[in-house]
């Protein structure tokens, strides 16, 4: 039995040997390869739009909270001009610049006079 399986071996090694071997290569399938092209490049583009869209709302963002911070600054500001121009609008402030800058002194009695005879 071994020897007649050793006598189909050697048979059809010289069967094979005689042969030609024809390796077929697969056919390309360009339609397929066309497809595959278009759906990468629109998953880039998608990619690539998705990617700027984040920055500019992050950079908007930023812009935003720079504005904010701007704003409190300048509230701040001017309240503090407005308390400014409350204390030099203060009657005794204004009293004391007469007194001692322009010399002028307060009246100990005041008279009105009127027009009307009573």
């Amino acid at each position: 039995m071994l020897a007649k399986r050793k006598l189909e071996f050697e048979l059809y090694e010289e069967q094979r040997a005689q042969e030609p071997v024809v390796v077929s290569l697969p056919k390309v399938d360009r339609n397929l390869r066309k497809k595959c092209f278009i759906l990468i490049a629109v998953f880039a583009a998608l990619a690539m739009f998705t990617t700027i869209r984040s920055e500019a709302i992050v950079s908007r963002g930023y812009a935003l909270v720079q504005v904010k911070a701007q704003s409190a600054n300048l509230e701040s500001e001017n309240e503090r001009l407005k308390l400014e121009i409350a204390k030099l609008k203060s009657p005794q402030r204004i009293k004391n610049m007469a007194m001692s800058n322009l010399g002028m002194i307060v009246p100990e009695e005041v008279y009105f006079a009127s027009q009307s005879g009573n």
